[in-house]
């Protein structure tokens, strides 16, 4: 029998957004001039972006980059890596559609591949983006820029560029809502509240 304490009417959704468009815009803008200074210019450098969110975002970043380093080739130097079948959920989630992976023209081996995503949590995801990736070539490097931190995580893994540290709790949930895909740039944070009655 359902508790009727967690059904639709009784629960209270309570939303913020915690990042608007020009923030969302100047936390990537940073992040770009972090990757050159740590890379010391734009050279080896490569953009893969897990879908689907994190392969819009590597594109913005590597636009801004192009945009500060003429020489950077925006698009030789972004792909999109799909993490599906690596993925240690599968079991849980098997109708998991997975998404083309896209190599960079400018290929992995012997770069700087630069993994971008939408939210860190859990690590999981990074360390299936991981495998993946050692699918397809040897990068010299490997880093990780997100565009939200919330903690918890659950594996050692850590990012090198982030837009926005978003301490949260388990019971929360963060959405990442961008013009291409959903209209709007903005990230939000919600929780529920089941009611008392």
């Amino acid at each position: 029998m359902a508790d009727a304490r967690l059904s639709p009417e009784n629960v209270t959704v309570h939303a913020s957004t915690v990042l608007d468009a020009s923030e969302i815009s100047r936390s990537l803008t940073r992040i770009a001039h972090e990757l050159l200074e740590r890379n010391k210019g734009p050279q080896g450098l490569v953009l893969m972006g897990i879908p689907r969110r994190g392969t819009l975002l590597a594109r913005r970043l590597a636009e801004r980059l192009e945009q500060v380093e003429p020489g950077f080739d925006a698009a030789a130097c972004t792909g999109s890596l799909d993490v599906t079948m690596h993925r240690d959920d599968l079991r849980r989630n098997p109708t998991r559609a997975p998404e083309p992976t896209t190599l960079p023209a400018a290929g992995i081996d012997g770069t700087t591949v630069v993994l971008v995503d939408d939210v860190l949590y859990s690590g999981r995801t990074v360390r299936a983006a991981l495998d993946a990736l050692s699918d397809l070539g040897r990068p010299r490097a490997v880093r990780l820029a997100v565009l939200v931190d919330r903690g918890h995580r659950e594996l050692p893994i850590r990012a090198d560029h982030v837009g926005k540290n978003l301490p949260t709790s388990t019971s929360e949930r963060v959405y990442v809502r961008l013009v291409e895909t959903d209209g709007v740039d903005e990230v939000r944070i919600e929780s529920r509240e089941a009611g008392t009655s």
